[in-house]
């Protein structure tokens, strides 16, 4: 049995969608970060954290991977041209965009603040523009990879939603129509209906 300690509000959301989509048990505790439920998960009181055989996997992609490798789903083979142009994918959308839309974040309302540089934001959404336009045409396919559903793909739709509450450029209208196939999936689905 899998617990996901994390709000659905955080990166937390990309764990849960993904148990849904491999159609497993778990258990969810929404705890907010450095709340008293994240800390004793994980000492950094970072969201999300992953309890497992009596083990804690933390960060969001490190846990997708840990879970896509150990169901055998929503990844390529280790070692295979596929899973290396999967894991490049994922990497260009954690350094492009989700880099981007974390540093506003942090410039907004996380960091103290007499350190934010609000001014910052505009050359972030400059940046993440020209990102998100060459993922739309890395698109190959349904899917970021083709025709299989991977793990870059949770990875950017969770994105996109990050990028159009924070008020960022829209992706296109490649981008709009994949991500809008995507949140219609029964497993995206049941996770945004989650109380």
């Amino acid at each position: 049995m899998y617990e996901v300690i994390g709000s659905k509000a955080s990166r937390a959301f990309r764990v849960l969608w993904m148990l849904e989509e491999l159609g497993l048990d778990y258990d969810h505790t929404p705890a907010g970060p450095r709340s008293a439920e994240a800390v004793a998960a994980n000492p950094s009181g970072k969201i999300p954290a992953l309890r497992v055989d009596g083990a804690v996997v933390t960060e969001s992609i490190a846990i997708m991977a840990y879970l896509a490798d150990r169901h055998g789903a929503l990844t390529h083979p280790a070692g295979s041209l596929e899973r290396a142009r999967q894991d490049a994918l994922t990497h260009q959308i954690l350094d492009d965009v989700d880099c981007s839309l974390w540093m506003a974040a942090r410039h907004t309302f996380v960091l103290p603040e007499e350190k934010r540089v609000p001014e910052v934001k505009e050359t972030l959404k400059w940046e993440y523009e020209a990102n998100i336009a060459r993922l739309s045409e890395a698109l190959d396919g349904p899917f970021l990879t083709g025709e299989e559903m991977t793990v870059p793909d949770i990875l950017l739709v969770h994105c996109l939603r990050w990028a159009e509450i924070a008020k960022f450029p829209e992706p296109g209208e490649v981008l709009a129509d994949y991500r809008a196939r995507l949140e219609a999936r029964p497993a995206f689905q049941k996770v945004v209906a989650m109380a």
